[in-house]
């Protein structure tokens, strides 16, 4: 009997703390907010819009998600391929698209020329953009389908897939600036994002470099070396539009997110 009632007991316990993660899982992203200690006027908000063509299931919104919010000074919301192939970002009047991670060639495919080009009209009028990792590779000039807003190229490229983990990065002074970062040296995460170098262009501008890899990832046959001083965080101007890339990951949980805050907000020009 009694090993019985145990069994019943033990059941009890684990159906309660079932239903517990269930309700956990599945809070809602309002409730999982997350407050930023960040060094701009929060009662100014930015209008942005977030890129996702996976109903706003994608890990990078809903990252993102978490923390643009009003009480850290935004507005954001999840735009569609078709939104931005609407006209959506200028009829609404956003400060700024943020193309997150996934896969560069995904997102071209799914935005279509019509896409891409709306977004080259977004930004050369004065909306901002924020590329992270495959938002970043679409932003270059390497592919037929690139967006061609930064004169940059990727290096290393045949070993893109060069694995994951954590690195260190070294900002510049510049960097330190407009990321509101007080120190030189941040940890953040790198998750196979493009290892950045100056194009040739002739019709775009150069960029200004706001961080460099100070160590690397160099798994699946990527040569040692080929990462650290390449550039993580740049920015620049397409048009009279604000361009801010990231190769890594600082939105995810390791952070540090003000780092990816105080460079949306930067993008988005409301503070000039």
């Amino acid at each position: 009997m009694s090993t019985r009632l145990s069994n019943t007991r033990m059941h009890q316990l684990w159906l309660s703390l079932a239903i517990l993660l269930a309700s956990v899982t599945t809070c809602p992203l309002s409730l999982q907010a997350e407050e930023l200690d960040l060094k701009f006027d929060k009662s100014v908000r930015a209008k942005v819009a977030v890129y996702c063509h996976s109903d706003g299931k994608s890990r990078g919104a809903v990252n993102l998600m978490k923390f643009l919010t009003p009480e850290n000074g935004f507005d954001a919301v999840i735009v569609t391929p078709e939104d931005v192939q609407n006209n959506r970002l200028s009829d609404q009047k956003f400060d700024v698209l943020i193309m997150p991670g996934g896969m560069a060639s995904a997102q071209a495919t799914n935005l279509g020329e019509t896409g891409r080009e709306k977004v080259r009209e977004f930004v050369g009028q004065g909306g901002g953009y924020v590329g992270i990792c495959a938002g970043a590779y679409l932003s270059t000039t390497y592919k037929p389908w690139s967006l061609n807003l930064v004169n940059a190229r990727v290096w290393d490229l045949s070993h893109w897939a060069r694995g994951t983990g954590m690195v260190t990065l070294n900002l510049t002074d510049s960097g330190q600036s407009v990321l509101k970062s007080d120190s030189p040296q941040l940890e953040t995460y790198y998750g196979q994002g493009p290892l950045l170098m100056p194009g040739n262009d002739p019709q775009l501008p150069g960029y200004e470099v706001l961080a460099s890899y100070g160590t690397e990832v160099a798994k699946k046959g990527a040569p040692v070396g080929a990462m650290v001083d390449s550039h993580a965080i740049i920015r620049t101007q397409y048009g009279t539009g604000r361009v801010i890339c990231y190769s890594p990951h600082p939105e995810k949980d390791w952070g540090p997110k003000p780092i990816m805050a105080h460079g949306i907000r930067w993008a988005s020009a409301v503070d000039k």
